[in-house]
């Protein structure tokens, strides 16, 4: 039996749950539709129906209630003035869900969350800008004579030229000299030298 399980725990406390909600709720009036999990999705839409009910009665008490969810006073002012007005036709039925596909990895049924209603907004058309014309051009002719070319500031050559690298000799190693032994025999020797009676 399914008694006293009104609402899916999503795997979280009640506050984690109540934030991811809000969290979900706001990011839908923001941008009018979210990707995510069915079940999330299903949780938030009841949230989402609600705050758009509330709101269709534009007066004190109503903000303060969608205000305590939302937590914003520009997304709460966003719900009131663009879009419960979408909606004051419609007695129900403000979000839709569209099934997208599995996801990779832990093969969670993934879809989007809407509003059936969305305000339509425009793109901006980027104008281009007006070449000068052909006669404006002839009329007002360019100047062509060059400016006159400023002569470079001497400089004194110890500014620039560039600091000499001191190199360090090696020590000169005579070509007679005996080489040290090298490999195990040569590190036994240093190991042991200095310790022999």
């Amino acid at each position: 039996m399914r008694h006293r399980k009104g609402y899916r725990r999503l795997d979280r406390n009640k506050p984690e749950r109540d934030s991811l909600m809000r969290n979900l709720v706001r990011g839908l009036f923001i941008s009018q539709s979210i990707k995510t999990t069915i079940i999330k999705a299903k949780e938030a839409r009841k949230l989402a129906e609600k705050l758009i009910t509330i709101a269709k009665v534009d007066d004190v008490h109503s903000r303060r209630k969608a205000f305590a969810v939302l937590r914003d006073e520009d997304l709460t002012k966003k719900l009131f003035k663009e879009i419960a007005p979408l909606f004051k036709d419609r007695k129900g039925g403000y979000t839709r869900i569209i099934q997208l596909g599995m996801r990779r990895g832990d093969n969670a049924q993934l879809v989007v969350l809407e509003l059936t209603e969305k305000k339509v907004v425009a793109p901006k058309v980027k104008t281009k800008k007006e070449k000068p014309s052909a006669q404006a051009s002839k009329a007002a002719p360019k100047e062509t004579t060059p400016p006159p070319a400023e002569k470079p500031k001497e400089v004194p050559p110890e500014k620039h030229a560039p600091r000499k690298k001191e190199v360090k000799k090696e020590k000169e190693i005579h070509p007679a000299a005996p080489k040290a032994p090298t490999g195990f025999i040569g590190t036994l020797r240093k190991f042991f030298k200095g310790r022999t009676k």
